[in-house]
């Protein structure tokens, strides 16, 4: 069955590779059709990978082979859960040690330039506390860090200096 909506997702030439990774270092993600262009394109030629289904933690996707005119940028990113530091180190490292690069406030990019937020759930709910004090500690505590260190969200969550 056809998802309603799909994310499309412009590669120059790596899809396939890019859905392998995902597909290796995400829970519930998984490579999926593979569809050989059936002739030949601006940036490709018959019978090379023209896209590539595949899910990213369930969220259906599509890559395109589509070539160099489009790169990806901050303005669209995944935001992943996790609910340890052991998660959010194996995620984060995995990114940045094939490829990536590293950001700010949990967010780090794969090396076809695709962003992504390595979140973890404390985190979140630090930031949406409903007491405004609380909700600023982690939040400045957060604007602090590159990857999320959890126990010292944590400790700006319980007003410990850190």
């Amino acid at each position: 069955m056809v998802p309603k909506n799909t994310l499309c997702l412009w590669y120059d030439g790596t899809a396939a590779d890019a859905a392998q990774f995902y597909a290796e270092t995400f829970p519930d993600s998984a490579v999926g059709k593979v569809f050989r262009a059936p002739g030949d394109y601006p940036d490709g030629k018959q019978g090379d990978v023209l896209t590539v289904e595949f899910t990213v933690v369930g969220i259906p996707c599509i890559g395109l082979n589509g070539g160099p005119q489009f790169k990806h940028s901050e303005a669209f990113s995944f935001q992943i859960s996790t609910e340890d530091q052991a998660e959010t180190d194996r995620l984060w490292n995995a990114i940045v040690s094939n490829g990536g690069q590293e950001s700010e406030c949990g967010w780090c990019k794969d090396r076809w330039g695709l962003s992504w937020q390595i979140t973890p759930r404390v985190l979140i709910e630090g930031i949406s506390d409903p007491d405004p004090a609380v909700a600023k500690r982690v939040f400045d505590a957060m604007m602090t860090m590159r990857k999320i260190d959890i126990a010292a969200i944590e400790a700006a969550r319980a007003g410990c200096p850190g």
